[in-house]
């Protein structure tokens, strides 16, 4: 592919920004990547690893001649980012970020953008449990979905620039409005992972299972939960904060469906039992024909490899 836009600024150096760098490298979509990070450490692994093409110590310095800026930081420092980088910002630029919740991103970075630049909200739905500038890697968006939430009045051109970055790293695209996009979410990731903290915690805090066995005795359905809970925890708490309304709708409905379990199980209908997980197992087979996983035992996940012995 050919280049896209000539200087990409990331704001933030984690997963999500560090598999951006490594994706615009394999398929050339960027002329020049400057980054930073808030961190002194990370700015100079970033800068060991070669992650960027140039890394700065201000996000007003990375900005700076940039035709596409990634915020790529918590949703609650995002207003304070966008303050900073909004009079450095070049006219015709165009910002996007990477949160999970776009209501309340473009209600805290909107009004701090000049009128001279677009503002293209994104999402990329990929990621793993690992976080900071060594976690990125080029495949991570590949055949994954990331989703645009241009606000209203955007140039269409600077959303379909975006989306051809997005395409040329491998993504599937598509656009939907900033409340349906975080309903979605509160369905498909943000409730999955309150849950699974739960879960975790329900484990550390029932003292007749000690520790040690949680930990030997794992099958594979406590072994995900750790996996999904061992999330960067700043994110998440964000998160929850600032998709309220839709998680709790969606946590309220979890819980009538946790009560009719209950009740089924206390009563021994086995009959709603079977009708129930037969209607939910046909979901995982509809990601897994989507492309989205992998029937495999292991979820298609290599095991970690060991850097020696332990």
């Amino acid at each position: 592919m050919s280049v896209i836009y000539d200087r990409v600024a990331l704001i933030g150096l984690g997963l999500i920004a560090g598999s951006m760098a490594h994706a615009m490298r394999r398929a050339g979509l960027a002329g020049e990547i400057v980054g930073t990070a808030r961190s002194a450490e990370t700015r100079a692994v970033a800068a060991e690893i070669n992650l960027c093409d140039r890394i700065t110590e201000t996000a007003a310095e990375a900005v700076a001649g940039a035709d596409l800026v990634v915020l790529a930081v918590p949703v609650g420092a995002m207003a304070a980012v966008a303050a900073e980088v909004a009079p450095h910002l070049a006219p015709g630029a165009t910002v996007t970020d990477v949160g999970s919740v776009k209501r309340e991103i473009i209600e805290a970075v909107g009004p701090h953008l000049p009128d001279a630049v677009h503002f293209v909200p994104g999402h990329p739905l990929a990621g793993t449990e690992h976080s900071g500038p060594r976690s990125g890697f080029a495949e991570l968006f590949d055949n994954r979905y990331t989703l645009l939430t241009p606000v209203e009045g955007t140039d269409p051109g600077a959303t379909a620039k975006l989306r051809a970055l997005w395409e040329g790293c491998g993504a599937l695209v598509e656009e939907m409005d900033a409340e349906h996009h975080d309903l979605v979410l509160a369905v498909t990731s943000h409730t999955p992972h309150l849950i699974a903290y739960t879960m975790v915690g329900v484990a550390d805090d029932l003292r007749r299972v000690t520790d040690s066995e949680v930990i030997k005795y794992s099958a594979a359905g406590f072994r995900d939960f750790t996996r999904i809970a061992a999330s960067d925890p700043t994110m998440w708490r964000d998160v929850f904060l600032s998709n309220k309304e839709a998680t709790l709708e969606i946590l309220g409905r979890f819980t009538e469906e946790l009560f009719a379990l209950q009740r089924a199980i206390r009563t021994g209908d086995g009959d709603h039992l079977h009708d129930y997980f037969t209607r939910t197992r046909a979901i995982r087979r509809g990601i897994i024909e989507a492309g989205q996983d992998t029937d495999a035992p292991n979820f298609g996940r290599e095991p970690a490899k060991k850097d020696g012995p332990s």
